[in-house]
């Protein structure tokens, strides 16, 4: 397994981890009702995937303190301890500034160092190795519901955080380069973090303002949704879309729809073709396109890990499959790029 470095903080990360928003399982959001997690999840099949994970050399593991509300944290721990895994060999990124609890602002300082404790006491841990801002909204009420801005209180407790030993490197998720341009001065963070994938690719880009940050910056990304919620691996039939249960945020997204799966399908037939996988059914097919999107997303500068979600071991076994495959050419990434170009982008997180 590849590892890349985080930024200019001395962790390096293998190129693909897992992101641990399913293990939170179905979830609501306490501001307007709307799902913000995932289906409910078996925590046999969730250890059985670390596993392979794990076993493939996986070491780096996303978290928040918002999926599940902190149990797919404490699920992450009470895996790692089942499988006896040495803390010291992982890297276990989570998030604060979703979850608010009574705070006005999910970034104000004391909420910031009580969900990093809590987060700790979660994971089992004494130290949180990238602890991220997971958006970049800092502007709102304060106790006094006056307008506020949270950005330089945040920093400032981010890198007190880091000094004093609870983490050691600091990120920021943000949903548009406005708030990554805003963030990253005055954060300084080591690594950035934010959805890629073939059908959506702004931030890694070649050229991309992103891209130019990062450079003068010294950062590097992070990339969640490289498979885009499954929708690259074929698996959703058209004529027969998928429906989730509830308190599952794919509810929300309008990209399961049959005209976008069907659209979708043609590219992956495409796809098939170019690369000699026309033959490939079931897992094995799975596991081919599950590599391709990874690898793609892998080829682009800065990206030092790609984060695709997991459920059990035969997904944890797809999403590694790109580690062991080789590196696509510039004419593939460029090809596989202009296939998708002109797509309307997918609206979700």
């Amino acid at each position: 397994m590849e590892m890349r470095p985080v930024g200019a903080s001395g962790i390096k990360v293998s190129v693909i981890g897992f992101g641990c928003w399913t293990m939170g399982g179905p979830n609501f959001s306490p501001a307007n009702g709307q799902p913000i997690g995932w289906a409910e999840v078996n925590e046999d099949e969730v250890l059985a995937g670390i596993k392979a994970g794990l076993d493939a050399g996986v070491n780096h593991w996303d978290n928040a303190d918002v999926y599940g509300n902190g149990r797919a944290e404490r699920l992450l721990a009470q895996c790692f301890r089942k499988l006896g895994v040495d803390r010291r060999t992982q890297v276990i990124a989570t998030k604060v500034g979703h979850h608010r609890g009574t705070a006005p602002h999910a970034y104000d300082a004391r909420h910031i160092r009580n969900q990093c404790e809590q987060s700790l006491r979660n994971l089992g841990t004494d130290v949180i190795d990238i602890f991220y801002c997971h958006h970049g909204s800092y502007v709102g009420p304060d106790y006094a519901g006056a307008t506020r801005d949270y950005l330089p209180e945040a920093a400032e407790t981010m890198h007190a955080l880091r000094k004093e030993g609870k983490i050691r490197a600091i990120g920021q998720s943000a949903y548009s380069e406005e708030d990554f341009a805003r963030a990253i001065p005055v954060l300084k963070p080591d690594v950035l973090q934010n959805k890629a994938n073939m059908r959506y690719d702004p931030f890694i880009r070649p050229g991309s303002p992103l891209q130019k940050l990062m450079d003068q910056h010294g950062c590097t990304y992070v990339a969640f949704g490289p498979l885009d919620q499954g929708i690259l691996l074929d698996k959703f039939d058209p004529d027969n879309p998928p429906r989730f249960d509830e308190g599952d945020y794919r509810n929300n997204r309008q990209d399961f729809a049959p005209d976008t799966l069907r659209g979708i399908r043609q590219k992956i037939g495409q796809i098939k073709q170019r690369f000699g996988l026309t033959d490939l059914k079931g897992e094995a097919l799975t596991a081919a396109l599950s590599s391709l999107a990874s690898r793609w997303v892998l080829a682009h500068r800065n990206v030092c890990s790609a984060i695709p979600g997991f459920r059990n071991a035969p997904q944890a076994r797809c999403n590694v499959q790109a580690a062991r495959d080789t590196a696509l050419s510039a004419a593939d990434v460029e090809w596989i790029r202009s296939l998708f170009a002109g797509e309307p982008q997918p609206a979700w997180r």
